[in-house]
């Protein structure tokens, strides 16, 4: 399969096999006016296989959304055909209104305008500031 080069845009490479999907979906790419690849399954020499997304526009990309769901990834920034940047999402410290708690009895569960709210801790697991409830990842 050929998948042409982009000219201006952004390549998100080195996605996990299989999340590209997912990414696809919390970025909302799906509703952007340009061209969008989603790439499954390509060869990888380091992983065996990966997920590649080519946009053919420039748009400000969330990286905390990047960062929380695939911290491995590289962003790209082409112009003129050429890389311009590479960035590595960080996963962030705090997330607000990109996951929901899970927990039924959580005040964002009950009350409605409360923000969504989770801080990463020391471990690595991203928490719910009101009830420390565990993400899902």
């Amino acid at each position: 399969m050929n998948i042409d080069a982009i000219k201006n845009g952004i390549v998100i490479d080195h996605i996990k096999a299989g999340k590209g999907m997912e990414i696809y979906n919390f970025l909302n790419l799906g509703e952007l006016d340009c061209t969008v690849a989603l790439i499954k399954n390509v060869s990888s020499k380091k992983t065996g296989k990966k997920d590649i997304i080519k946009i053919d526009a420039s748009i400000d990309l969330n990286f905390e959304v990047l960062g929380y769901i695939a911290p491995e990834v590289t962003v790209n920034v082409i112009k003129n055909g050429e890389t311009v940047q590479k960035v590595r999402p960080e996963p962030p410290k705090f997330l607000k209104n990109v996951i929901k708690c899970k927990n039924p009895r959580c005040i964002t569960s009950v009350e409605q305008g409360i923000d969504q709210c989770f801080k990463l801790t020391d471990s690595g697991v991203y928490r719910c500031i009101y009830c420390e409830s565990k993400a899902k990842n």
